[in-house]
């Protein structure tokens, strides 16, 4: 499938869409608090979602019955939000959203710590940010779309962590998600080469043990095989002829 390389009026309507998601992240960690439910959550991500005109990404997406992905300490991605699953001092927790803005997408992901949290925890949460933006520094024009893979993969594992290798990042635009697919970990061949107007999902999953993960039965929970915390950072993101533009982030979140 070949990679879409978007207009600028299509790169400023993604912008518009990533900035409505970025607040609807803000929000969310304002509200977030030991004793809610994770549905808790969900619905209030809905709520911003639709009351900002957009419509929710994940909602029915292949299936997948809610607006925001919670996924709670050893949950790497697509937790289901539950009424009966309660956020407890001490969990990190794992945000993945997305919005349709005038038929385009925006998606990103950030984990957030409960309360007080263990340090390996803080860490975590410290490194996985951290791998995206060493990611990002090679998002450039020129470049190759798995120096991006490399230099992720390079910074967790001198770290000593794992770096989850069955799900990956990817294109976005008018589908939530495009080609490429983009891992999280060095590959022997350098991929595409990058160009201006390509719009990528680039999203470290970042586990403090193994990298191998497994289904639960609901065929959505991923989580880490052997019960250790995961961590999940997530932008949107658009290829220039410089520096890349971060469209889920005006601030430093």
């Amino acid at each position: 499938m070949p990679i879409s390389i978007k207009s600028s009026r299509e790169i400023e309507i993604m912008a518009e869409a990533g900035r409505i998601l970025e607040q609807v992240h803000l929000e969310l960690e304002k509200a977030l608090h030991p004793g809610m439910s994770t549905l808790d959550i969900d619905q209030l991500g809905r709520k911003i979602i639709e009351g900002c005109g957009c419509i929710p990404s994940f909602l029915n997406y292949n299936g997948y019955p809610a607006s925001v992905c919670v996924s709670v300490n050893e949950e790497v991605v697509h937790g289901i939000p539950s009424k009966y699953r309660i956020i407890q001092e001490g969990d990190i927790v794992s945000l993945d959203a997305g919005v349709i803005y005038k038929g385009y997408h925006s998606d990103a992901a950030r984990t957030h710590a409960v309360g007080n949290v263990s340090k390996e925890a803080e860490d975590l949460i410290k490194v996985t940010r951290e791998c995206f933006f060493e990611g990002i520094k090679y998002a450039k024009e020129g470049n190759h779309l798995f120096d991006i893979s490399r230099a992720i993969g390079r910074y967790a594992r001198e770290r000593g962590y794992g770096v989850v290798r069955d799900l990956c990042g990817h294109g976005v635009g008018t589908a939530l998600h495009e080609a490429p697919e983009i891992p999280n970990y060095e590959l022997v061949k350098r991929g595409v080469k990058l160009r201006a107007g390509m719009t990528l999902a680039i999203e470290p999953m970042i586990n403090i043990g193994g990298w191998e993960v497994d289904w639960l039965d609901d065929d959505w929970t991923v989580v880490t095989r052997d019960h250790t915390l995961s961590a999940h950072y997530e932008n949107t993101i658009v290829i220039t002829d410089g520096e890349p533009r971060i469209l889920t982030m005006t601030e430093r979140t």
